[in-house]
């Protein structure tokens, strides 16, 4: 097989290099990310050598190639260059989409931090309250003031935390980003700003701002910055580069920032927040309804981190704001729909997800319940939007707000009680509503439930076109199974790949214990990085693929453990790869492992026993030579 050549082809047939903005790659198969996948030619990248298989998911064109797929990767990254990394934008997105996606990186990394501040002050009204009810006030006391502080420090340096963000998306020198954000936050330069005096700079008025707890001059700053750097990195000498660079950044960018850009970004973030109020005083109801309905549906697309910072451009201004307080209706309509899941379904195993789904919703972590429970099943995503729209309106309705930007969940519930007796009401209804509305309407009204792993396994033992074709007594070669679990014919395996046998003949287990072993005596010929894909060359000649769970590359090795390394000579029995069930399950990841002998070309008939489940010394494949 000619590497290269195979390469240059697959690269031309998916539009070229100018049409890929991404590639990575897995055990089996090329990953790219194409800008338009209209340009690909899948009939042509079907007659290659060496391509078994063209499929296009969650937004990737793969490209199947087998145990090669490495080889041709390397081939291919010399000529895509610096397009092949995971981080290259799509240069043809619209400027919505590259508004979006630049908004995203910037506050994603912060996220956290923002989740913590707003959690620890969660914590700190919850503890003024207790007291207050015994007649203490411990405002004034040291531990609360300093306690205080850490949950106020991220809001107030903002500018600070969002200059190294920005300089990381706009690839720009993080500490001279860092130096303009502190900068603007010194204490001298607060003091100037929120003066009685006239400020000037060479000259020149300065619009006064206050800049501390400020969202978007540091952002815009930041970006100018950007090119401003270039600029002098492309015209000073070598030898100066190193001092003249940043000092020049400096020099340019500090005034620019007051003078021009700080304050069109005021401008601008008090656009934004007018426009919301606006809508919030035409109708709050309406509003609140369409947080609270829609919240989640943006979350499926990412795009609720476009309005994000709608939320924390309120609060780091005025200290409250009431945008999340309609998306915890949101959060909280998933944890009821996942919870109704959990009561209405017989699938023992979508049970347990659905139960810990909930749970986690409950504490403000949704991505579980959406993609793993409530999106899947479809209709428990409809009652959830439908509840959570009921429970936002009355939020809008009773002015709900909170204190802090915190993620929603019942540990941030204080955050809203300075809101006053009836806003502080119309939240804790409001999410009642979302929650036991979304988990009544999955009960009552139902959904289209999962086979339990049993019953499927059952029907399809009995089905003449995926039965095994092989008796044991047959065989030349039989191979016990890696996996304990139940036996999965593999046409039924939800991956058009697996199912047609793409990459050889063999059958699927869907795991009861998280643990993969050496079937025999064998070596570790393969281990993938995310140790989802494990390749065996077994003393016998086979060669064997145990690919666990479907697109868990996506993982990046999360919840599995490797015991083994590649080249080892292992014998039977011994644990290779364990993995986390309930934590990949709970990802939302389907868990069937096909188990593939790749070399199935070599021999007359692959097949797999009569078995509804195996353990691990039991006999799963069957080879006649």
């Amino acid at each position: 097989m000619n590497h290269q050549q195979i390469a240059q082809d697959i690269l031309k047939n998916v539009g070229g290099k100018e049409n890929v903005s991404a590639l990575t790659h897995c055990y089996t198969r090329l990953r790219f990310v194409l800008k338009d996948s209209k340009k690909a030619d899948k009939e042509q990248l079907l007659k290659l050598e060496g391509v078994m298989s063209v499929v296009e998911n969650s937004g990737q064109y793969q490209v199947v190639i087998g145990n090669e797929v490495a080889k041709v990767y390397d081939q291919i990254i010399p000529v895509l260059g610096e397009l092949s990394s995971d981080d290259k934008k799509e240069d043809n997105l619209s400027f919505g989409n590259k508004l979006l996606a630049t908004v995203t990186a910037i506050f994603t990394p912060v996220i956290p931090a923002i989740a913590a501040s707003g959690m620890l002050k969660g914590i700190l009204a919850l503890a003024v309250m207790i007291a207050a009810s015994r007649g203490i006030d411990i405002k004034g006391y040291n531990s609360y003031i300093i306690l205080n502080a850490a949950s106020n420090a991220l809001f107030y340096f903002f500018p600070i935390i969002l200059g190294v963000s920005a300089a990381k998306v706009f690839k720009t020198n993080q500490y001279i980003a860092l130096i303009l954000a502190a900068t603007l936050c010194y204490p001298d330069i607060v003091t100037l700003m929120t003066g009685e005096n006239a400020v000037t700079l060479f000259g020149l008025p300065v619009t006064k701002a206050n800049y501390t707890s400020s969202v978007i001059p540091i952002i815009i700053a930041v970006f100018v910055l950007s090119y401003v750097q270039r600029f002098f990195e492309r015209t000073i000498p070598e030898i100066l580069k190193i001092i003249m660079v940043p000092t020049m950044s400096l020099l340019v960018i500090v005034p620019a920032t007051l003078l021009i850009f700080g304050p069109i970004g005021i401008y601008i973030g008090n656009g934004v927040n007018w426009v919301y109020y606006f809508i919030m005083d035409v109708s709050p109801i309406l509003l609140g309804a369409f947080i609270g309905g829609i919240w989640c549906v943006l979350v499926i697309f990412g795009a609720h981190k476009a309005i994000v910072p709608i939320g924390i451009n309120d609060v780091a201004q005025t200290g409250k704001q009431n945008l999340l307080a309609f998306a915890g209706a949101a959060n909280f309509s998933q944890a009821g729909a996942a919870l109704g899941v959990f009561f209405k379904t017989k699938n023992k195993t979508l049970k347990t997800v659905a139960a810990s789904a909930s749970i986690t919703a409950l504490f403000g972590i949704t991505e579980p319940a959406i993609y793993g429970v409530n999106l899947r099943l479809k209709k428990p995503m409809i009652y959830a939007v439908i509840s959570g729209t009921l429970g936002g309106a009355l939020m809008g309705w009773g002015g709900s707000y909170g204190t802090a930007f915190a993620n929603q969940g019942v540990l941030t519930i204080p955050v809203y009680m300075e809101a006053g007796t009836k806003a502080f009401l119309c939240y804790l209804i409001g999410i009642a509503i979302a929650f036991f509305g979304a988990c009544v309407m999955t009960m009552l009204l139902g959904f289209e439930d999962v086979p339990t792993e049993d019953k499927e396994t059952k029907k399809t033992a009995s089905e003449a076109d995926l039965s095994p074709t092989l008796a044991v007594a047959d065989a030349n070669i039989a191979i016990p199974s890696p996996i304990k679990g139940i036996v999965v014919p593999m046409q039924k395996v939800n991956d058009e790949v697996f199912a047609s046998a793409a990459l050889g003949n063999g059958v699927a287990v869907y795991p009861e214990v998280g643990e993969v072993v050496a079937p025999m005596d064998c070596t570790v010929s393969v281990l993938y990085p995310t140790l989802h894909a494990i390749g065996l060359q077994l003393n016998n000649g086979v060669e064997m693929l145990i690919h666990i769970g479907l697109d868990t590359v996506q993982l990046n090795g999360e919840g599995f453990k490797a015991h083994v390394n590649v080249g080892d000579h292992i014998k039977q029995g011994t644990k290779i790869v364990s993995f986390d069930i309930s934590s990949i399950k709970s990802k939302g990841y389907d868990l069937v492992t096909p188990i593939i002998v790749t070399n199935t070309s070599q021999y007359n008939t692959v097949s797999y026993v009569n078995n509804e489940q195996v353990a691990y010394k039991d006999n799963l494949l069957l080879i006649k030579n």
